[in-house]
């Protein structure tokens, strides 16, 4: 099945000191420059698509992965039978197209992507540092026969606690096969993150939507209504095989079915500073990086996964604790990990490990 992962050894860590800033790093409290890229947009519009951040050969093999990793489950699934899309041929996969179990975020094709220089590169734009942590974030299948799929219901929200206002972080997906205005993906409410502070003002007295961490706030009604009443509009962006979708945590998002024949495939890429994260956060992303499992999108890995799914509610009869095919980091790609910024002095329990 697997492969034993081999790195590139790292510098001791006593060796590390991160990068010196050259004061180019994006503030979005309306002091940044015109840049004349698309950061312009981001800041404009709260999102951006980087064309061709992924050579588009490059893409289509990665898509090709994504398919193949469904059919070596064995279950029944063959991407050119869209009859097989069924919960009963397929690994646990959610409503809203996410594989988040069997060691999927640690698949060699997902790490292709977050070591591809045009995805991370863009991040470093945005930080002003090379010194950045990748999250261990899910893949998205979103199937354009959901006949026998639950319905993928609107989901509005921001993955940012209202109680911690201001830019904290970016979010970005690599998308995988054409994706026009009536093909399944990422939708974005278009400036709400100039308006996240005054709009939670605003609706502080409402009750929120129940969720497992405070990063994520969800709209109801009312919320939605007061976007719309404020002038906002919710945009589908276009991308091809191959272009980056970055978007500020703040603004509102989700994503939408498919109302072609076109499957979505899309990989969640997320990085931030490692100034971010703790000694602490470092050590619980080395532990979930050794047992292969995910994090949400947030790459200080305050939130870590499990590989062990739920199919009906109850332990999945499928079991995959380690990726199909392990990758194989370079040392600039393992530094994504956050392994190497772990000071040898520091010593502090995880649980897990």
């Amino acid at each position: 099945m697997s492969s034993t992962t081999t790195t590139t050894a790292p510098a001791p860590a006593s060796t590390l000191n991160l990068q010196t800033s050259t004061g180019r790093k994006m503030t979005f409290d309306g002091t940044d420059p015109v840049y004349g890229d698309w950061r312009d947009d981001l800041l404009r519009d709260g999102y951006a698509v980087i064309k061709g951040a992924v050579p588009r050969d490059r893409a289509e093999g990665y898509a090709d992965k994504m398919f193949a990793l469904l059919e070596s489950f064995g279950l029944g699934y063959d991407r050119h039978d869209p009859s097989t899309v069924h919960p009963d041929k397929l690994p646990v996969v959610n409503e809203k197209g996410m594989l988040l179990n069997y060691a999927a975020a640690h698949e060699d094709f997902v790490w292709g992507v977050r070591g591809e220089p045009g995805v991370y590169e863009a991040f470093e734009k945005v930080y002003d540092t090379k010194d950045l942590l990748v999250s261990f974030d899910a893949i998205n299948y979103g199937f354009a026969n959901r006949e026998h799929l639950p319905e993928n219901k609107p989901w509005p929200h921001q993955d940012q606690d209202p109680e911690k206002p201001g830019f904290r972080c970016l979010q970005g997906l690599v998308n995988l096969q054409p994706s026009g205005p009536d093909d399944g993906g990422l939708i974005v409410c278009k400036g709400g993150h100039q308006l996240s502070e005054q709009f939670h003002r605003d609706m502080a007295d409402e009750e929120r939507i129940p969720a497992w961490t405070p990063e994520w706030y969800g709209f109801t009604e009312r919320g939605m209504k007061y976007l719309a009443d404020a002038g906002l509009e919710w945009i589908k962006p276009t991308a091809d095989p191959g272009d980056l979708i970055v978007w500020d945590s703040r603004t509102p998002h989700y994503n939408v079915p498919t109302r072609t024949k076109q499957d979505r495939l899309a990989i969640y890429t997320c990085y931030m500073p490692v100034a971010c994260a703790t000694q602490e956060d470092l050590l619980r992303k080395k532990d979930a990086y050794e047992r292969r499992v995910g994090t949400t999108h947030w790459p200080n890995a305050r939130h870590t996964g499990w590989n062990e799914a739920k199919r009906d509610g109850k332990p999945d009869y499928v079991v995959r604790t380690r990726p199909l095919n392990d990758a194989v980091l370079s040392e600039r790609v393992f530094k994504l990990t956050g392994i190497p910024y772990i000071r040898e002095d520091v010593q502090i329990p995880i649980a897990g490990m």
